[in-house]
């Protein structure tokens, strides 16, 4: 870590979670990267966080942008010592209606996004036998939801990659935390794509109800602090239901990177390049 202050990378940081998550790691004197494709946006998030910071825009779905993104981040900070892959879009369609160009858009954004900035990152991170990496996922990536197949199908990819690299990068004690929200209020459902690929443009009940940014952010860092590998937060009944009961136990976890770190990569004929 640098003597600074650790340098913070958040996607998606011009508002809603990605926002508040910029506020709360300024509170603890992060350094800051953020990015997202609204430049004026992070410039006013960077203000309210009043501390050392790089604005980056990019949009998450050009990875050749991202490529050039963390290169430009990497040598800034001297080193990313956390990633909050958090950029990302919901759905508000029937399958039976929507066009599968919806469901390459979604993949591109919510999933494949973050894959590509993560592995721009991971060796370096890996190196330095030091890191986070956090995935901003959703109960969505857990359990099948109505209207948002597309949403679920990334949502459920992304904690998927993070499982499998969390056991991988153990041993170059990288930690990577899969996160798991439920309603926090955001505009994320008026920002929601619909079967055409159109924006929504109207809210939720569930949203507009839901947790308030800020205090998520605050329960978020709480919760990885305690060495949670996997944070669950929601407070509406369903959401907190399937919160518990999709939760992967901490013990399996330790199972799976034990039995990774005996040598398994080695047992399948794999060995690190």
């Amino acid at each position: 870590m640098s003597t600074q202050g650790p340098a913070v990378w958040i996607t998606g940081a011009s508002s809603g979670i990605g926002a508040a998550l910029a506020r709360a790691y300024a509170r603890r004197g992060s350094r800051l990267v953020l990015s997202g494709r609204n430049e004026a946006a992070l410039a006013e998030v960077a203000a309210q966080c009043g501390v050392e910071h790089l604005i980056l825009p990019f949009d998450t779905a050009d990875f050749a942008a991202a490529q050039v993104a963390a290169d430009k981040a990497w040598e800034w900070s001297g080193g990313i010592d956390v990633l909050v892959n958090n950029a990302g879009i919901s759905q508000r369609s029937l399958a039976i209606d929507t066009d599968f160009s919806v469901y390459q858009k979604m993949i591109d954004i919510d999933l494949l996004g973050p894959i590509c900035l993560t592995q721009a990152l991971v060796r370096r991170m890996a190196n330095r036998k030091t890191g986070q990496i956090i995935m901003i996922s959703s109960l969505a990536g857990k359990i099948g939801s109505p209207l948002r197949s597309a949403y679920c199908a990334a949502k459920h990819g992304l904690i998927g990659y993070a499982d499998s690299i969390r056991l991988e990068l153990s041993a170059h004690n990288v930690s990577v935390i899969g996160v798991t929200p439920g309603s926090i209020r955001t505009d994320v459902s008026r920002n929601a794509i619909t079967a055409d690929g159109g924006r929504r443009g109207v809210s939720d009940e569930a949203i507009d109800t839901g947790i308030d940014p800020d205090d998520f952010a605050e329960r978020m860092l709480a919760e990885i602090d305690a060495g949670k590998r996997e944070v669950a937060i929601a407070e509406h009944g369903m959401e907190k239901m399937i919160a518990e009961v999709r939760r992967t136990p901490e013990e399996l976890i330790d199972q799976m990177i034990a039995m990774f770190n005996k040598g398994y990569a080695k047992q399948m004929g794999v060995t690190e390049q």
